[in-house]
């Protein structure tokens, strides 16, 4: 009964509404602009307002949605000055981490991130994008747990949610290919024990987030503030 309390709490359901509508508007699921109301959540998930609320409230401080008081709460444009924030503070801690793993990466740890590239070539070819960002973010996440710092990873997360919008519209063929083509490039760097090597190219890596936010801007001009 306690458990079942647990799984049920008010605090429990708020959770899982704001992880699955913050996977929904990053995935374009939910689209800058779209009206989204309490009692429509509510409704979908079986829950009170109560918990939808408090969801709401937590994905507006995440910059997603707008509260307005006696008016329909709407998905949130996103901000391009958020995005470059969300690059900076990932680039920062994630060359710290990329670093720390290349200087003693251990015997397993070339092997583990090309396992991972592979499974994203194999999604990249069946045109899963779902599962492709899945695996993109299984591959950072790797790299902060092989670092000792998996805690790190978590402040990455819910920092980069504009970034990801930005990335979600550009998983086209040839960013797919690039991303994994980068990802082998800092997977060499880690077995061959090369951190600057590896720094360089987590560097580069994650320095296309310009030219991907100037791509999406051009596509996409009623998605962005």
């Amino acid at each position: 009964m306690a458990d079942n309390q647990i799984v049920n709490s008010p605090q429990t359901m708020a959770s899982r509404v704001v992880g699955s509508l913050r996977d929904e508007i990053v995935s374009m699921a939910l689209k800058p602009g779209d009206v989204i109301s309490e009692s429509d959540i509510a409704a979908r998930y079986g829950v009170s307002r109560q918990p939808v609320r408090e969801a709401f409230i937590r994905l507006a401080q995440l910059g997603l949605l707008l509260i307005r008081p006696k008016r329909a709460t709407v998905v949130k444009r996103i901000s391009p000055d958020g995005v470059r924030q969300s690059r900076f503070i990932r680039e920062s801690i994630e060359v710290e981490i990329i670093r720390r793993v290349a200087s003693q990466p251990g015997p397993e740890a070339a092997g583990i991130l090309e396992q991972l590239i592979a499974e994203q070539q194999e999604a990249a070819d069946a045109k899963d994008s779902r599962r492709f960002h899945t695996l993109d973010e299984q591959f950072h996440r790797t790299l902060a747990r092989l670092a000792g710092v998996e805690y790190a990873w978590q402040l990455i997360d819910e920092h980069k949610i504009q970034l990801d919008r930005v990335r979600y519209l550009t998983l086209g063929v040839s960013s797919t290919q690039r991303a994994i083509a980068e990802h082998h490039v800092i997977a060499v760097a880690v077995g061959r024990a090369d951190p600057a090597a590896a720094e360089q190219a987590m560097r580069e890596h994650l320095g296309r987030a310009e030219v991907l936010l100037a791509q999406t801007i051009e596509d996409f001009p009623d998605y962005f503030e």
